[in-house]
């Protein structure tokens, strides 16, 4: 995954109201920009939004995820807002993307968001892939939610009702709004790519609206069953699961430039070489076998995108540490069940140092406490502590090391 950063950000919506918004972004230019529309009465910071956000952006996909107008932190008032005015605040943001950073090429709803972006697809010309995750496919279906007060919208205009343990003034113009707006027609002729994201047991909307909105569609579309998934995604392995069909299914569509070359390296060699992730940000490559990353903590300048150099000489040491241990018991015949190595680096002066020849200035210190488990009497843990420091990495720390410097030709 590669790094990302998260800004708030704002912009009027189709009422006019400013609308809260939150942009993901990887580190590096974007792939493409999308635009994320959450669930009904739900915000931009519901789990499932703000993870899939997360994933995509690490992605390379820019993700800007937003507050329909009168919910969460955006201004307005639910009330006076309909399945019409959310299309336009989709529209709204679209146009933000397209006018503050790129036009979006993915469209994604989730629940009656999902039916929003279908109905906004046609007026936003940029997008080239729709993704729908738990989406009716009738604007009407959320009408259930709030059946108990139908009579009394229909006879006071106006009803207060409880949806997710939360407090709603749904107005008549809103039911009346849903009535009227049918998808068929939208979706048949969306002219973009589709993905249908859909749970079996979705206990909030059917499968049977997946069906509906995929027979509609025509080619390209595709449907990727959500097996037991709820229809919040409310566990975190089912939304970075959408988040990574969502980015490969994606780049079919809006394309993907070449990917860089694979960092090399020979056997017997570590490569390490700046990756354009950040400012200190390295990719490592170990006998051409295995790709780690390396960077600095954002208090000192980095992203946090992988360890630090230090942080690799105390893996270093412990693995050594605890590859050792484990040799030694077995050749000893000795009943080590499990060793742990928990080591801290740091530079003290030199005159508090008991063991060090030197007085002056500073010298690195690290604290390493082995943990080890198994039915070993005393005598032979005070030998596996003696054999601890026999492992060749702390050897090699505290022998005469020499390295050998030249730039390439």
């Amino acid at each position: 995954m590669d790094a990302t950063t998260s800004e708030k950000i704002s912009f009027p919506g189709a009422q006019g109201h400013i609308l809260a918004a939150r942009l993901e972004s990887p580190v590096e230019d974007p792939k493409a920009y999308a635009l994320f529309a959450h669930c009904f009465t739900c915000s931009k910071d519901i789990f499932a939004a703000s993870r899939i956000a997360g994933e995509l952006a690490g992605h390379g996909i820019a993700v800007l995820r937003f507050d329909f107008t009168g919910l969460g932190s955006s201004e307005g008032e639910f009330a006076n807002t309909n399945f019409s005015s959310n299309v336009g605040d989709l529209v709204a943001a679209a146009n933000y993307l397209r006018d503050n950073f790129q036009a979006p090429k993915i469209l994604i709803g989730h629940s009656l968001g999902g039916a929003a972006v279908l109905a906004a697809a046609k007026s936003i010309p940029s997008a080239l892939a729709i993704a729908t995750i738990g989406a009716p496919s009738d604007p009407g279906h959320v009408a259930h939610l709030f059946a108990d007060a139908k009579d009394e919208i229909e006879s006071q205009g106006e009803a207060e009702v409880t949806l997710g343990g939360r407090q709603f003034k749904i107005q008549k113009q809103f039911v009346d709004d849903i009535s009227e707006n049918s998808l068929d027609d939208a979706i048949g002729g969306l002219k973009k790519a589709l993905l249908v994201f859909h749970g079996p047991r979705d206990q909030t909307v059917g499968i049977e609206n997946a069906g509906h909105i995929f027979q509609a569609a025509k080619h390209p579309k595709s449907f990727v069953s959500l097996d037991d998934a709820d229809h919040l995604l409310s566990r975190r392995q089912d939304s970075r699961y959408v988040a990574a069909v969502l980015a490969a299914w994606t780049m079919r569509y809006i394309g993907e430039e070449e990917a860089p070359e694979k960092l090399k390296s020979a056997a017997g060699e570590v490569v390490v070489a700046e990756n354009g992730l950040g400012k200190f940000s390295q990719a490592v490559s170990v006998n051409n076998n295995h790709l780690l990353y390396a960077d600095e903590p954002e208090s000192y300048g980095g992203n946090d995108s992988g360890p630090t150099p230090y942080d690799f000489l105390l893996a270093g040491l412990g693995a050594c540490t605890s590859m050792t241990l484990r040799m030694y018991a077995q050749r000893k015949g000795i009943p080590l069940e499990h060793v742990s190595v928990t080591m801290k680096h740091d530079k003290i002066h030199a005159v508090d140092c008991a063991e060090c020849e030197g007085t002056s200035g500073k010298v690195d210190r690290i604290d390493r406490e082995i943990e080890i488990s198994g039915d070993i009497d005393d005598e032979t843990r005070s030998r596996l502590l003696e054999i601890a420091d026999m492992c060749p990495v702390h050897k090699t720390l505290h022998s005469e090391v020499q390295v050998v410097s030249r730039l390439k030709e």
